[in-house]
This record gives C-alpha cells, sequence and structure tokens, in this order.
C-alpha cells in the first residue's frame, strides 16, 4: 500500500510530506484547493503523461516521490527482478519534471525508463476519474473489464501466445506455398533435365573421346591399308622379318669364328625379330578390332552432338556433364524437401490452431461464468444507489472464426435496462447523467477489489448524488476499504464521516503573494468539516447534530 508521500512544486504545492494509512482516507476542502492536484501527483508518479504546467510557476522542476509498503509475493517484484532492480520491503517511485515539460523517472533510486514507472504503477494504484466516458462506456474495453474482473490475465496471456503461435504458422504455411507455387515450372524443368541428362548418361572424358573416334573413323580406310602395307612389309616373303632372319643366320655360320662381336650382333637382331614379330602381332590384332567394331561415323557423330546439345542447354562443356546432373539432382532434391516441409507446417498448422481454439473455449467458458457473476454483483449495487427497476445485462457471444482475435473468440458487451419491459442498449445512451453516475459507481465497487493494485483512488464519484444515495456511496467505499487502501475526493459529507482518516486540503496566501496548497488531518475537528459540507460557509448547530448524527450511523457500520 501507498506509505507516504513527498509533493514539491506541483501547481499550487509548494512542498507537502503525507503518511498515508490503511482503509478509508477521504479528500475534503473547498473547490479549487487542490485536492485533485493530489491525484495528477499520484498519477505523475506512477507514469502518466507529464507537462509543463503542473510545475508551479517561476519554479525549475516539480517533484514527486511515492513509497509503497509491499508483500513478498506482489506483481511488482518479478516486474523490478526482470528489469535488473532489486526489490526492497519498500518500494520507492521519484518522478521529477522540469519547467519545459521534460521528465525522468526513478525506482529505487535507480533512473528508470516512465514506461517501466507506468508498468509497476499499475501494479500499485487504479485511479478511478469522474466518470470518464472512455473507461466503461466505451465497448472496446467490456471484455477486459470482464477478464479482469474474473482475474483471466494469465489465460489470457497464454490466449494471446497460442493466437500468436497458429498466425506465425499461417504465415510460414502460406510463405512456403507461395514458393512452392513459383517453382512449380522450375521442378518440371529439373525433372526433365535430370531424365534427359540420365537417358544420355554422360561419362566423364567421353567427349574427347568421341572427338578421337570420330577422326579415326574419318581415316579408317587409309589407316587400315596403311597397316596392311606395313604389315606385308613386314611378314611377307622377302619382308623385314626375313630378312632380318636370314641376316640372323648368316652370322650363326661363323659366330665361333667371330669371336664376341658376332654374339652380340646376332643377340640384338634377334631382339629385333622378337620386337617385329610382337608389332606385327599387335597390328594384326588391332586391324582385327578395328574391322570388329561395328559403331559407325554417323553413331559417334550423333553421340557428339547430343553431348554439346546438352552441354549449351545448361550452359557448361560436355565434360561437365556428370557433374551437372549431380547438381540438378541435388536441386530438385531441395524442391522437393520443400513439399516435406510444407507437410510438416501444414501439421503445425493445424496443430496450432487447435491449441489456440482449446485455450479460447476455455477463456471463453471462464468469462460465460464471469459474465452471469458479474451481472449479478453490478445488479446487487443497483437498488442501494436508487436504482431499483434498473437492471445490467452482461453477455459473452462467440463469434464466427472470421472474427477471432489474439483476445479470444467472444464479444462481450455491458447493456443497461432503467425500467422493466425497456429494451437494453448502451450504457451512456439509455441513462441519464445522474443515473449513469450511479451506474459507474456500482461498476467500479465491483471491480474495484479485483485488480492487483492495493491502492484505490476515487476522484469525486459521488458527484450530483446526495441523501442515502450518498450514504450508499460511502458505505461501499468503507466496505471496499477493509480489503484495500482507499483514498477518496469527495464533497459529500455522508461519504466523509465514513472515512477512518480525513484529510482537509486548503490554499493560502504566502509572504509572497503566492497561493499554496496545504493539507491537515483532522480528528477531533472531523465534526465540524462534515458539518461545513453539510452546512456551506456559515455553521449551524443544526449541520453540527447532523455531523453528529452522520458520524454515529457510520462508526456502528
Amino acid at each position: 500500500m501507498l506509505s507516504h508521500l513527498a509533493i514539491d512544486n506541483v501547481v499550487l504545492i509548494q512542498s507537502l510530506k503525507l503518511e498515508c494509512k490503511e482503509a478509508l482516507t477521504v479528500l475534503t476542502g473547498e473547490t479549487g484547493a487542490g485536492k485533485s492536484i493530489l491525484l495528477d501527483s499520484l498519477g505523475l508518479v506512477t507514469g502518466s503523461r507529464s507537462e509543463a504546467r503542473l510545475v508551479r510557476k517561476g519554479m525549475e522542476k516539480a517533484t514527486v516521490t511515492a513509497s509503497f509498503d509491499l508483500p513478498k509475493d506482489h506483481q511488482s517484484i518479478a516486474i523490478l527482478k526482470a528489469n535488473e532492480i532489486e526489490p526492497e520491503d519498500t518500494l520507492i517511485l521519484k518522478r521529477a519534471v522540469g519547467a519545459d515539460g521534460k521528465s525522468k523517472a526513478f525506482i529505487n533510486g535507480q533512473p528508470a525508463p516512465i514506461s517501466l514507472l507506468k508498468e509497476v504503477g499499475e501494479t500499485l494504484i487504479e485511479i478511478h476519474g469522474q466518470f470518464e466516458t472512455h473507461g466503461l462506456l466505451d465497448p472496446k474495453t467490456h471484455r477486459d473489464i470482464l477478464d479482469g474482473y474474473a482475474l483471466l490475465q494469465a489465460d489470457t496471456d497464454i490466449l494471446s501466445k497460442a493466437w500468436q503461435t497458429w498466425k506465425t504458422a499461417q504465415k510460414e504455411l502460406a510463405a512456403i506455398e507461395a514458393k512452392i507455387a513459383q517453382v512449380g515450372e522450375e521442378k518440371n524443368y529439373l525433372k526433365d533435365s535430370i531424365e534427359d541428362l540420365e537417358n544420355l548418361n554422360p561419362q566423364e572424358g567421353e567427349d574427347e573421346a568421341l572427338s578421337a573416334k570420330k577422326t579415326f573413323l574419318l581415316n579408317r580406310e587409309a589407316i587400315l591399308q596403311a597397316m596392311q602395307s606395313a604389315n606385308q612389309a613386314m611378314t611377307a616373303n622377302a619382308g623385314a622379318e626375313d630378312r632380318i632372319h636370314q641376316a640372323c643366320k648368316a652370322l650363326e655360320k661363323v659366330a665361333d669364328k667371330g669371336g664376341e662381336k658376332f654374339s652380340n650382333f646376332i643377340g640384338t637382331l634377334d631382339q629385333a625379330l622378337n620386337l617385329l614379330r610382337e608389332v606385327a602381332s599387335e597390328m594384326e590384332s588391332y586391324a582385327y578390332d578395328v574391322n570388329a567394331d561395328g559403331e559407325s561415323l554417323e553413331e559417334v557423330d550423333d553421340r557428339l552432338h547430343a553431348l554439346k546439345a546438352q552441354a549449351r542447354k545448361h550452359n557448361c562443356f560436355p565434360n561437365e556433364l556428370p557433374a551437372k546432373l549431380e547438381a540438378l539432382r541435388a536441386d530438385l532434391t531441395a524442391l522437393e524437401k520443400q513439399d516435406n516441409d510444407r507437410d510438416a507446417l501444414i501439421m503445425k498448422e493445424q496443430q496450432t490452431r487447435k491449441s489456440y481454439i482449446a485455450q479460447a473455449e476455455k477463456v471463453s467458458t471462464a468469462r460465460q461464468a464471469a459474465a452471469v457473476k458479474f451481472e449479478k454483483a453490478v445488479n446487487a449495487e443497483l437498488a442501494p444507489l436508487k436504482l431499483e427497476k434498473a437492471k445490467i445485462f452482461v453477455t459473452a457471444e462467440q463469434l464466427g472464426e472470421e472474427n477471432w482475435s489474439a483476445s479470444g473468440m467472444d464479444k462481450i458487451s455491458f447493456t443497461i435496462s432503467t425500467n422493466p419491459g425497456q429494451d437494453p442498449g448502451p450504457l451512456n445512451k439509455i441513462a441519464s447523467g445522474g443515473e449513469l453516475s450511479r451506474f459507474m459507481l456500482a461498476f467500479k465497487v465491483v471491480m474495484a477489489g479485483t485488480g492487483a493494485a492495493s491502492t484505490l483512488i476515487f476522484d469525486e464519484i459521488d458527484a450530483g448524488v446526495g441523501g442515502s444515495t450518498a450514504d450508499a456511496i460511502g458505505e461501499r467505499l468503507a466496505r471496499l476499504a477493509k480489503d484495500k487502501q482507499i483514498l477518496v475526493v469527495t464533497h459529500s459529507p455522508q461519504v466523509a464521516a465514513r472515512a477512518a482518516h480525513h484529510w482537509f486540503i486548503a490554499k493560502a496566501a504566502q509572504a509572497d503573494g503566492s497561493i499554496a496548497t496545504s493539507v491537515r488531518t483532522l480528528d477531533t475537528e472531523r465534526k465540524e468539516e462534515i458539518a461545513r459540507m453539510l452546512a456551506g460557509a456559515e455553521i449551524t448547530e443544526e449541520a453540527r447534530a447532523a455531523a453528529d448524527k452522520l458520524l454515529e450511523v457510520a462508526k456502528v457500520a
């Protein structure tokens, strides 16, 4: 809860140091004394927008410091730890605003961004202004209000994450399907190209071998003729083989007389004869193979043409076609993997959609139950506020899939009727000004106890009502104060009488001619202030007696 508040140079406030206590504290005083400035100061120190107008005239800056006593499990502790601020038993927030409107924020003495100050502040204080139309009157807020009442924050966080996960899966699936559609023609091209190359079955170095073979086939007759002539020259009668043989025989006849030299001559001629025979045999075998090879020049030429055509198609050399085939196979595999990825994403999209629906239905069920409870709770507050014939309707309607969102599949709406048989309609169109104020109070009383904040501040929520209605307002605020710290700016003596603590706000001229606001805690003087609120400027004995009565009734309650 809020334990201390220090305000320096905020509008009419020169310097105030206030000790705040549990239960219900009322702030009273004449109009313009500065009661709302206290609320502006609390808003400032909990992250609301800073403005240069808040700085007291002639001052360089305004500062507000608020101290809070926290339980060990308070929601703000996790926020502080996440932002590397060590939590303590007492949380101190500070905001300084310069005359230029620029501000600085501090948490436990450490500089902090305003966004963090606001995030922490929302867990500490709820400020309910005087019937703002952008709150309950705005249908866009109704779902969040019901969720807050039903304490569904954790469930709606899960729901929001499930929605984002589902939407991400949808986007991933759409992206890959678009990509697959774009590469459809490319995949067909790859399949056809791979089929053509596999049918062609190019081999490494095949084009060079075919070129050589083509050259040979173009000159085969001449080559065979030359080989035949050479063979005849070597093996025919009186040919090279025969003559070398005769030369050997001639030398062998006188080998025993010619000595070692002759033996060498004979050995060399014998080697030559063997080489000649070996060459002749190889040439004969080669000629046989050439004649046995049925491949024609046309076939070789066609094969070379096919290889070169594929090389031109793939912009490579013929000897690179085997590598190109492997590359095309790899590309096709990669594209076909996209099909597998798409199948996995289809399953993921289906699963994440199912998870979202399951969580959305869980939240929807909780909302429907909360709608009944909330409606009953608000309607129970209407009769004491002199709205006996009025009724609030809280509906939770499930929407079609096209209207689902991160918030779920429900449309939540608050409508009212002020008389039996009247068709319900929007709050701001059905209720009169006075009725609207009381409807809003009923809502706020029911909602106020459900938030995380332990300090609730109400600014003139009793405006425009009096008598028993004002007393009913005071009774409800006192009831809320049993569980929460409540601060109320009020002009109603019935509300003031219900308070456990009473601050009197006044303004007075200073020695320098400026005006300053002061705050005084009332104790025994409470009766006099309540009498003033009843009677006005001239306090009568009747007003004092009425004040006594109000205080007595409040004390008994």
